[in-house]
């Protein structure tokens, strides 16, 4: 990340709160995962520890990080193939697994949970389209707000669901909307 522009000279008396708004920007955009003006996404090098559920997972240093625009059966509701999907994900990302986490500029970077909204790749891989080309998960596009891989997932998805791969041979009923969580029940 490069950083903030070097701070202005503005006379204390008529700005002297300007230096202070600037340091506050940056501050922001970096806690956002943001390169200050260079339009790039910001990409961060990991390590996992666990897998949480098929659309979760920690981190080694401590973070949670949620796969962004996708959705997975939930595990703790039993929804139908909410086990299969996290198996997915843990033969994917198995403890100690090295990745790079992409952050998408037109999406939240964090959600209210406070976990991480992240594309994770894996030697080249987009795992997050993994699984859905899988069937281990659908496309959720939280809010209507499509990201940078949203053509991508939605093809993948409609793939998935017309070969009935993964959940979509194995739960019966389960529709494709890409404005709502997959449900499986």
């Amino acid at each position: 990340m490069r950083p903030p522009p070097a701070a202005f000279n503005y006379p204390k008396e008529e700005n002297a709160g300007v230096g202070r708004v600037l340091a506050a920007v940056a501050v922001a955009l970096a806690l956002a995962g943001c390169s200050w003006g260079s339009g790039e996404t910001a990409q961060d090098d990991e390590t996992v520890a666990r897998v949480v559920d098929g659309d979760t997972l920690d981190l080694e240093g401590g973070d949670r990080v949620r796969l962004v625009q996708i959705d997975t059966p939930e595990l703790r509701e039993g929804e139908c193939y909410g086990d299969e999907a996290a198996r997915a994900l843990a033969e994917l990302l198995p403890p100690g697994t090295p990745v790079r986490l992409e952050a998408d500029p037109g999406l939240d970077g964090v959600d209210r949970y406070g976990r991480l909204l992240r594309y994770v790749h894996r030697d080249g891989t987009n795992v997050n389209l993994e699984l859905v080309l899988r069937g281990a998960a659908s496309v959720w596009f939280f809010e209507g707000d499509r990201g940078r891989y949203a053509d991508e997932l939605l093809e993948a998805a409609r793939s998935a669901q017309a070969a009935g791969r993964g959940l979509w041979g194995a739960c019966p009923g389960t529709r494709l909307d890409p404005e709502r969580a997959v449900e499986t029940r």
